[in-house]
């Protein structure tokens, strides 16, 4: 299917679900289809004197509007974060860093469960902006079953000097460094005051961007293009229109699993006005509406374990989806790696080298259909003790030692396991399945 009939598809389902106006049999479908709006918007919550805005008042006044949207990210929430979280309503949220000079200012309110949450520190850092450990956020936000998208929230280095911006520029590249590894075959979701602008010749945005197959809902639906490096900045009037470049940004990208599409954008700073008509904060506050649906042809299972070693996904090789010739798996006293030998000799593996090495070659015709894996404890760290996969043949393929917490996977009618994702190191922490249509 090709991406603009899925754009379509998406958009019409998600907005039909969004505005009440599905049929009964695409509300049956809910779980593969959904609209999501997001908000990222810096708070400026530094303590009263140093803070641009006024923060103790204005904080209480923001809080309840925040509940308009799915998903909330904030930068600068420092020392009126009690005030923030207690005029909100979201069911997910991520715990404080601390204040200003103990904490990063990040953090995250969201209607929708997540996962793996993850802080990061800057490695480099210049002026005022080294007084407080900023850095950048991750977390697996849970759309439904099987249904996972890789986000991030970060602000990184602020500044127009020539130590500002190598500084930045820095920061900008260990966070895309790290989309990288971390995100590789995942749909993923940036939001964040990026002190950055298109027209500046000296910030990396550029680089982010393309380096991660991301787009800008702002380019896609407002500008078209992005404007020219080097170029006069485009400038905010009052009020703000949706024309002006903000140094917040909004970025994003799909995957074969999940299809993004961003069906709306806006500056939305007339809804975080206090009574008299002023901004509750020094920046905008941008909104983007997401319509979002399962796979058509690859979906993935949800994944089990600890949140320990570093993300795997094998929808991240170009020979993702070639036919499997040998399943091999490496257990002793739990599973250690996984790996999948394609037709074309190509090997996608995850783990370590301990354990006993154990292969299954599949004969023609014969499918991956089904994967029964245990977790237990070891050194206080959640981990996968054993993996048993059966194929569609009867044949099946186990190592490692059972425990009874048990999981089983099954593709659906039609469909087969086509690969993991996950999360491993020396041995394997968390797993699940990658089907693919037959």
């Amino acid at each position: 299917m090709t991406r603009q009939f899925r754009i379509i598809r998406a958009c019409s389902l998600s907005l039909a679900l969004a505005f009440g106006l599905a049929s009964q049999a695409a509300a049956q479908t809910q779980s593969e289809i959904g609209v999501l709006d997001v908000l990222s918007y810096n708070i400026a919550g530094l303590p009263e004197g140093l803070s641009s805005g006024n923060p103790e008042t204005n904080t209480p006044l923001l809080a309840p509007k925040l509940a308009a949207f799915d998903l909330v990210h904030v930068q600068e929430d420092f020392n009126y974060h009690a005030a923030l979280y207690a005029g909100d309503t979201h069911p997910y949220r991520t715990p404080t860093s601390g204040g200003a000079a103990f904490g990063d200012g990040l953090n995250t309110l969201s209607s929708y469960p997540f996962s793996e949450f993850t802080r990061v520190k800057w490695n480099q850092c210049n002026g005022t902006d080294c007084l407080t450990p900023k850095g950048f956020t991750f977390m697996r936000l849970r759309l439904a079953e099987g249904q996972w998208l890789d986000v991030y929230n970060a602000h990184p280095n602020a500044g127009v000097g020539s130590a500002d911006l190598a500084a930045r520029r820095n920061n900008i590249s260990q966070m895309s460094q790290f989309i990288q590894n971390w995100s590789a075959g995942n749909p993923v979701l940036v939001m964040m005051d990026s002190n950055t602008r298109y027209t500046r010749s000296e910030d990396n945005i550029r680089e982010l961007i393309q380096a991660n197959n991301l787009r800008d809902p702002w380019i896609e639906l407002v500008k078209g293009t992005a404007p020219a490096t080097g170029t006069d900045a485009l400038l905010c009037g009052t009020p703000p229109s949706n024309d002006c470049e903000v140094v917040d940004k909004i970025l994003y990208r799909d995957a074969p699993n999940l299809l993004l599409v961003a069906d709306s954008y806006s500056n939305d700073d007339a809804r975080f006005y206090n009574e008299q008509g002023q901004p509750l904060s020094d920046h905008y506050p941008l909104f983007t509406r997401f319509g979002w649906a399962a796979g058509e042809d690859v979906r993935t299972s949800d994944t089990f374990g600890g949140p320990h070693g570093t993300p795997f996904n094998d929808l991240a090789s170009p020979h993702a989806g070639r036919p499997i010739h040998v399943l091999t798996l490496r257990g002793g006293s739990r599973l250690d790696a996984v790996a999948l030998t394609l037709g074309n000799g190509v090997t996608l593996g995850h783990g370590g080298t301990g354990g006993t090495e154990k292969s299954l070659s599949l004969r023609a015709g014969e499918k991956l259909v089904s994967m029964t894996f245990t977790l237990g404890k070891r050194h206080d760290r959640t981990r996968v003790f054993s993996l048993e996969v059966h194929t569609n043949q009867g044949r099946r393929l186990q190592a490692g030692s059972p425990t009874a917490d048990s999981y089983t996977l099954t593709a659906p009618a039609g469909w087969h396991i086509a690969g993991f994702n996950g999360r491993a190191g020396d041995e394997i922490d968390k797993l699940g399945a990658i089907y693919m249509k037959e």
